[in-house]
């Protein structure tokens, strides 16, 4: 898909990954709905950067894991911007549980992460599958982890949100063929706010890794970037993660 004056929503996009995919997404053409949540600050930021750079994007609040607030989105980008083309699932959320601490996985930290990492992510994709199949066109891209390969990462349910996406990535890309394609994103470790604090133990990390490097949001961006516009490609989880997994 040629980017050049396409609509994608990225949600989360204010933010880490997120905010370096809406650059790249606009610095290609395209143009850019920046969803957040919490974010409103940093959202506001971001649409400030690809504006002074002439490019067109605007904000919107909705929480994914409620359906009615999808909805709404969806339905004003079709009315600011006129269709939606692509959609980047970003949003994401966590949980630093020991793997060890099963007493500590409540009902709540499952319901919590489900909501908004699976459920979420199905939210988004129900909302513009009608728009995507009526131009007969679309591109969807949800954000997995090599958490949901590996079964390591910031805790079980957090894993298994992960481990879910993957999934569905595929069988999506099966439901909403031929004229909707779909793909995920497996990242490894990056450099991004949820290490801050924790700075020392990601260099540590990135010593052992083959690359001897930490994956920057720009390089998930990228590879985003690559999944939106390859015409190949569908059904996919792409591992950018310096040789982690290995």
């Amino acid at each position: 898909m040629e980017l050049k004056d396409k609509v994608v929503i990225v949600t989360g996009g204010g933010t880490g990954i997120g905010k370096a995919t809406a650059l790249k997404l606009a610095n290609a053409g395209a143009k850019v709905v920046i969803n957040y949540n919490r974010s409103e600050k940093e959202a506001v930021e971001v649409i400030n950067e690809i504006t002074q750079l002439g490019g067109i994007a605007i904000a919107y609040k909705a929480n994914v894991a409620i359906e009615k607030e999808v909805n709404d989105m969806v339905s004003q980008t079709i009315t600011s911007l006129g269709t939606v083309d692509g959609l980047v699932n970003n949003a994401s959320i966590t949980a630093q549980i020991a793997m060890n601490d099963l007493d500590a996985v409540t009902d709540e930290v499952w319901d919590s992460l489900f909501s908004v990492n699976v459920k979420g992510m199905f939210h988004c994709v129900k909302a513009v599958v009608p728009y995507m199949k009526k131009q007969q066109a679309g591109v969807i891209v949800n954000m997995g982890s090599v958490a949901g390969m590996t079964g390591i990462g910031s805790s079980i349910p957090y894993i298994a949100t992960k481990s879910a996406i993957h999934t569905m990535t595929k069988s999506l890309a099966i439901a909403l063929s031929p004229y909707i394609r779909v793909n995920s994103i497996a990242p490894g470790a990056v450099d991004t706010r949820w290490w801050s604090g924790h700075e020392e133990k990601m260099y540590q990390l990135a010593g052992n890794l083959p690359l001897k490097r930490i994956s920057t949001p720009d390089d998930i961006a990228e590879a985003i970037l690559f999944q939106l516009t390859q015409e190949s490609v569908t059904g996919q989880v792409f591992t950018i993660d310096n040789g982690q997994t290995l």
